[in-house]
């Protein structure tokens, strides 16, 4: 019975209802919706809530003055054009610029605006894709969980540092096995190059790596391919330089990240920083033919609201996917060990695709590395290694020592299958934010690297290769920045050099990320593979991921679909998927496998007599 069939004497019953607290639809907003750029400066629209009066400044051509034109203010502080000459509609989109003044103030770009040609503190341009770009049509998107995915980084990528170029490598990845491109951010920054974190322009693409137009001309030649396209976009903070959001209104908050100030989620006029989110991140699922966001560090997104705002994100993402028909994938990056980020809603969870799982790579990387610093000092051991492969977190609420507390909590493996967990070898962070950005290449052997490869590609999780990993790259890949404020430059160097010099680094030895050659240094060498050393690596990695996808036990979603098991004093680790075993040496000595295998994929054959060579991984069915 529900609440609402109590009746009391005397009292007419006027109200009937159920309740069911784990899967009652919540109230959420309908209202979130893709932004649709402006076709003309007069349908730009700006909030500015606090703002006295409002100015559309236009300039015919890049190089034009600008002429001011006043705005009207809406009852909800929007501001729209109010008397936007005619003659403005015959110049061409491709040569209008124009920016805000707010209250007589600077002119400055558009919040939404889609592109910033002249740098982010320049005025704004408009676009819109032209629709005869697209030939996907017979594209019907993909679930990312259970895929392989690509990281990339398109500055470094290729010689050109561009997105057009970029395609010339698609048939690389296809030939690999790979079914998603993950592009690091492309969201405008200052300066010419950049990891991509620093944005500001949170509607735009770098105008360095083709600009939006080339963005489009990306995922249509993916789409072509049979590539989805995964986007990293940053939500949690904004770069250091041509940040004018706090001129506008109050997108930002009063707390701090390690990056700087928060983005407003919870506090008063949060709904519009909110949908100012939403509106972005469903254009490029919309207008740019995108697949999936990988969402950055999501545990930095300070929400107190009693609806998350990812939780809302994944109901619009959701609601979006339905209309489109063809998923659509959020993969979220947190350190938190939390579940509920993956969780249906219907579990008490936000309902989000996928997330990054770090546990998995610190607990592979630490037992084939040996290193322990730094985070990595409570992972190693080979029952860390059984429990990550089982149930996807190491520190499940377990004490972790970095933290000096305890972290996380433990997956409900019933609930959420293995591939909502993307796992790694490396990514841009596990390379990039060690001191001098070397690669697990230039320290491990090819029989290492290829048992992370092997303990990556055929877990149940979501398999994600970092560029250049599947031939071993040597190009490191450095942190690197091109700030033109000198200061700005000045201290992004020192604080990074005084961050590892407190790690006992020599400060000499860390690259100064202002230096252009740090960011040349970070490109990829595609002469490479062609190397044997290079060839051999990259015929294994194309060969687990032809086995993993050959193979139903393989790629296997569940949990209950993979077992460990391991004999530290012999020497071995098993990972087991049904008949089929991936048989670990993590050491250098010979080891005497416990098990008879008809030998399906080795890095070195095991000898007649069953005796593996050091640094080793044996894929086969059980003979027995």
């Amino acid at each position: 019975m529900g609440v609402g069939d109590r009746e009391s004497p005397g009292v007419e019953k006027t109200l009937t209802w159920t309740i069911d607290q784990r899967r009652a639809k919540l109230p959420l907003r309908s209202d979130l919706e893709p932004f649709v750029p402006p076709r003309g400066v007069d349908e730009v629209r700006v909030w500015a809530p606090d703002a006295a009066s409002m100015a559309l400044a236009v300039a015919t051509g890049p190089d034009s003055p600008t002429s001011s034109y006043p705005m009207r203010r809406q009852p909800d502080g929007w501001w729209l054009p109010d008397g936007v000459p005619d003659g403005i509609g015959a110049v061409p989109v491709s040569e209008l610029r124009y920016g805000l003044s707010i209250d007589g103030g600077a002119v400055r770009p558009d919040p939404r605006s889609v592109r910033q040609p002249e740098g982010v503190h320049g005025l704004s341009a408009l676009f819109t894709v032209d629709e005869s770009t697209w030939t996907d049509d017979s594209w019907g998107g993909a679930d990312v969980r259970g895929a392989i995915v690509y990281e990339l980084h398109v500055g470094t990528f290729t010689p050109a540092g561009t997105l057009d170029s970029a395609i010339a490598r698609l048939d690389h990845l296809v030939d690999l096995g790979v079914d998603f491109v993950e592009l690091m951010p492309v969201n405008a920054f200052n300066g010419a190059h950049n990891w991509g974190y620093d944005g500001v322009g949170w509607y735009a693409v770098h105008e360095a790596y083709g600009g939006p137009a080339a963005l489009a001309r990306f995922v249509d030649a993916c789409h072509a391919r049979d590539l989805g396209v995964v986007l990293d976009v940053v939500y949690n903070h904004l770069g250091p330089s041509g940040n004018y959001l706090p001129e506008f209104g109050p997108y930002l908050s009063t707390g701090t990240t390690s990056w700087g100030s928060s983005v407003n989620l919870d506090g008063p006029d949060s709904d519009e920083v909110r949908a100012f989110i939403a509106g972005t991140a469903l254009r490029w699922f919309t207008e740019f033919h995108v697949d999936a966001l990988r969402l950055d560090a999501v545990h930095a997104l300070h929400d107190e609201r009693a609806v998350h705002v990812l939780e809302e994100l994944a109901v619009a993402t959701d609601a979006l996917a339905a209309r489109l028909g063809r998923p659509l994938s959020l993969i979220a990056e947190s350190d938190l060990n939390n579940p509920r980020l993956v969780m249906s809603r219907a579990d008490g969870g936000y309902g989000l695709t996928a997330q990054w799982d770090d546990d998995i790579h610190h607990a592979i990387h630490t037992f084939v590395s040996g290193e322990r610093q730094g985070y990595y000092a409570d992972f190693g051991s080979a029952e860390c290694l059984a429990k990550v492969l089982t149930g996807g977190f190491f520190h499940d609420g377990t004490y972790s020592s970095f933290r000096r507390r305890n972290h996380g909590r433990p997956i409900p493996t019933d609930l959420v299958p293995a591939s909502s967990l993307l796992a790694f070898t490396c990514n841009h962070d596990q390379i990039g934010n060690r001191a001098v950005g070397d690669r697990p290449s230039e320290y491990l052997d090819g029989g290492q690297l290829a048992i992370k490869a092997a303990l990556v590609l055929l877990s149940p999780f979501t398999p994600m290769l970092f560029m250049g990993e599947e031939w071993g790259a040597r190009t490191p890949f450095q942190y690197f920045t091109s700030h033109p404020e000198p200061d700005l430059g000045r201290a992004t160097a020192e604080g990074r050099k005084s961050e590892f010099a407190e790690h006992g680094w020599d400060r000499d030895d860390v690259p100064d990320p202002q230096d252009p050659e740090t960011f040349t240094r970070s490109k990829l060498d595609w002469s490479e593979p062609d190397g044997p050393e290079h060839a051999r690596l990259l015929d294994f990695y194309r060969s687990l991921i032809a086995l993993r996808k050959a193979e139903p036990a393989l790629h296997d979603p569940a949990f209950d679909s993979v077992a460990a098991e391991f004999d530290s004093d012999a020497g071995w680790f098993a990972m087991r998927r049904g008949d089929w075993w991936v048989f670990v040496v993590p050491g250098e000595d010979p080891v005497a496998l416990p098990r008879r295998l008809d030998v399906r994929l080795a890095w070195e054959p095991p000898a007649p007599d069953g005796i593996s060579p050091g640094h080793n991984v044996i894929v086969g069915v059980a003979a027995d």
